[in-house]
């Protein structure tokens, strides 16, 4: 009995963390139909705001307040990355509405800029680039208007960009020169998160041992889906989004501004990518590459679940990650020391993380072919044709 808890409980918190890195995909694929390739790499600006909070309470006048850091990286992992998905939308998703192909080439060439960016960044090349953007941003202001009323006014914008791209490149090149300011901040390396004193230890309940770090990370999920809930369900702008997504051609001519609508729900999606990568740092180190790691399962619990639909976002993650920790830490042997020799030796066979993964998505797979439409499938006329 004990072993079976320790079992449900383990894979509870594997599926709460992928339950919180697939809430903001569900908002803004599920809501919006874009397929953001670049998730993953924004639960892992979060992860490493959620490092650079640490390492400001570590030391200095904030040191006496650093069993509490963890708590102000949230608001801003999820404020650093909010604002990334939110940039991302107004430069690129907005071109591609309605062309998922694109998107899904365009998100995916942005995640690799973003990892490069975090290999890389220095204070000279954030110089540099925050140069280039505002000078992009703000130099059509000064420009005649009839010029951006021409045939070759695409022209114009293409050539603005890459002159206020080479602008910043010669400022980071000049400011390079300083070896203070061509330091990366990160590098290449993965790097290790401390966590407070309180989330450390461990409890003990009839038998079972919970480690406090992911009963964290099981109340911060439960938090984060009645917040998204009640965001979606009761605020005004919850239900402008719902609006939009179902009928967008009615809520434009009731008045709803859809833009703004389009850059809120990403905002919010890509905010709740950060949170998911402040959770990750209490599992491991953080690197680069972390984004890669979860954005195939948070695809797989959205469309399992169902597109749009929460309830079976929160059914689905658990569902994997359970029967994932399962099948992968090889609990059956254990649950059934007395199983036959032959399913004895299935079970050993998958008794890894990545064979575990590979039969549960084919598992899914399967599951797929009898209900496309996944767990909870959406309701209406369209759906339904």
């Amino acid at each position: 009995m004990t072993a079976l808890l320790d079992t449900l409980f383990n894979g509870l918190a594997i599926g709460s963390v992928l339950m919180l890195a697939a809430l903001g995909l569900a908002v803004v694929f599920g809501l919006m139909g874009v397929i953001n390739m670049a998730h993953g790499e924004l639960m892992m600006l979060g992860a490493y705001t959620t490092f650079v909070v640490q390492n400001l309470f570590k030391t200095g006048p904030l040191q006496g307040l650093f069993p509490a850091y963890i708590l102000l990286a949230i608001p801003a992992a999820f404020l650093v990355s909010g604002l990334a998905g939110l940039l991302l939308e107004k430069t690129v998703i907005r071109r591609l509405y309605g062309r998922p192909l694109e998107t899904l080439l365009a998100t995916w060439g942005v995640s690799l800029i973003l990892q490069q960016f975090v290999r890389s960044v220095s204070t000279a090349f954030a110089l540099g680039l925050i140069a280039a953007v505002v000078l992009a941003l703000l130099a059509p202001r000064f420009m005649p208007q009839a010029w951006w009323q021409q045939r070759w006014t695409p022209l114009l914008s293409v050539g603005l960009w890459i002159a206020a791209a080479a602008a910043g490149i010669a400022l980071a090149s000049g400011l390079g020169n300083v070896r203070a300011l061509d330091q990366p901040w990160f590098s290449a390396r993965n790097i290790d998160v401390s966590a407070p004193q309180w989330l450390r230890g461990s409890v003990d309940v009839v038998g079972v041992t919970m480690p406090t770090g992911r009963l964290f990370i099981i109340a911060l999920t439960a938090l984060a889906l009645l917040a998204v809930h009640w965001f979606l369900q009761k605020s005004v702008w919850g239900i402008r989004i719902r609006a939009v997504t179902q009928n967008r051609p009615m809520s434009n001519c009731l008045g709803i501004p859809t833009e703004t609508v389009d850059a809120l729900t990403f905002l919010v999606g890509s905010g709740l990518a950060g949170v998911a990568g402040v959770a990750v740092t209490l599992l491991g180190s953080v690197g680069p590459n972390l984004g890669g790691n979860y954005i195939v399962d948070c695809f797989m619990v959205v469309v399992l679940g169902g597109v749009g639909k929460l309830l079976g976002t929160v059914v689905a993650a658990l569902g994997i990650g359970i029967l994932s920790y399962v099948i992968g830490s090889g609990s059956l042997l254990l649950v059934w020391p007395a199983m036959p020799s032959g399913l004895n030796e299935l079970v050993t066979f998958f008794a890894t993380t990545s064979m575990a993964k590979v039969l549960v998505f084919a598992l899914i797979v399967v599951f797929l072919q009898f209900r496309p439409a996944g767990l909870f499938p959406q309701k209406g006329r369209m759906v339904e044709a």
